[in-house]
């Protein structure tokens, strides 16, 4: 009897983005850019209020005056500002983060398939947000730059009206070169890492958890707007626990920036100039329009994420013997 032909290409492409992790990484990387693009002009203010310290005020604005500066300003690209470089940065990261977690659970199941508890989403959610961070970090540094060079601040040197500003490949180059090396594209990763791995664990934990409570009896899966829903809750909590590594990792983003820079020696001394300076609540400088957000960013992420993921795993096909 002979032996059944191989399967098609056709079959084996499908099969292979089909495997849980590789279906994951694809998907967490359009959830990526679909949420990040919706939340942009929120996103860009966040950073410009996270950056602000004593005798540096331009932005103490209310959410939507700060806004309403930003279209004065700069129109729509003030609003886009960073955000290119956000998304190539975010896609990668994002795809990381999703694939490494699903990678990760297979280390953490107790039985293969088996339900991870609390504890074991946090863990697997940090070492996702580690992995995912270090891997696109030097794009993170470079969108804070590009977010804040052309907003109205008195300490930055303004180019003349038109003048084209350096772009993502520019900004990197120049800091390489003039900022201390490869090293240079790396500041501020330390603060990064201790929030983004607390952050992601808690969205896993949460989002998993919560989405039990938003699945119709009987059902395997939450409808979209019970994924909306519980994407929002897990974002919110994640983002309110851990936002003042937030405003550490930015302020060291540029601790060497001309005009602008922060002089600060380590995280524990930034907290203690930040704290003596503007009190507590500098830690949490821009957390209103970065709560604005929460909402639509972390719930367009889920959505994106789970319809992309079960498209491409619904792919998958038996071979014919």
């Amino acid at each position: 009897m002979a032996p059944p032909p191989p399967p098609s290409t056709l079959i084996r492409s499908k099969n292979f983005v089909a495997q849980p992790v590789v279906a994951s990484f694809i998907a967490g990387g359009v959830a990526g850019a679909v949420s990040r693009t919706v939340v942009s002009p929120l996103e860009r203010l966040k950073i410009l209020f996270q950056i602000q310290s004593v005798g540096r005020e331009e932005y103490k604005l209310s959410i939507w005056k700060g806004l309403a500066k930003m279209w004065r300003e700069e129109g729509w690209r003030g609003f886009m500002a960073g955000n290119g470089t956000n998304c190539i940065r975010i896609v990668p990261y994002s795809a990381v983060q999703f694939g490494s977690y699903n990678f990760y659970k297979r280390f953490f199941e107790n039985t293969p398939g088996a339900n991870l508890g609390a504890g074991q989403r946090l863990a697997c959610g940090a070492l996702a947000g580690i992995t995912s961070v270090t891997c696109t970090y030097p794009l993170d540094i470079v969108r804070t730059r590009l977010s804040i060079q052309s907003a109205s601040f008195a300490a930055i040197q303004r180019k003349e009206p038109g003048a084209r500003l350096p772009g993502m490949w520019a900004t990197m180059s120049s800091m390489y070169k003039n900022e201390g090396g490869f090293l240079a594209l790396y500041r501020g990763i330390v603060p990064t890492v201790a929030g983004v791995a607390p952050y992601v664990g808690l969205n896993f934990m949460v989002y998993e958890s919560v989405r039990v409570y938003f699945t119709p009896e009987g059902e395997r899966n939450p409808t979209a707007i019970g994924k909306l829903g519980a994407g929002a809750i897990s974002g919110a909590v994640a983002q309110t626990c851990t936002y003042p590594f937030d405003v550490l990792r930015r302020r060291f983003q540029i601790n060497t920036m001309s005009g602008i820079g922060y002089q600060y020696k380590s995280i524990f001394d930034a907290i203690q100039v930040i704290v003596a300076q503007e009190g507590v609540k500098g830690l949490y400088k821009g957390i209103a329009p970065n709560l604005l957000k929460v909402a639509p960013s972390m719930a367009s992420s889920w959505l994106s994420f789970e319809m992309t993921r079960d498209f491409f795993i619904s792919l998958r096909e038996e071979d014919d013997l």
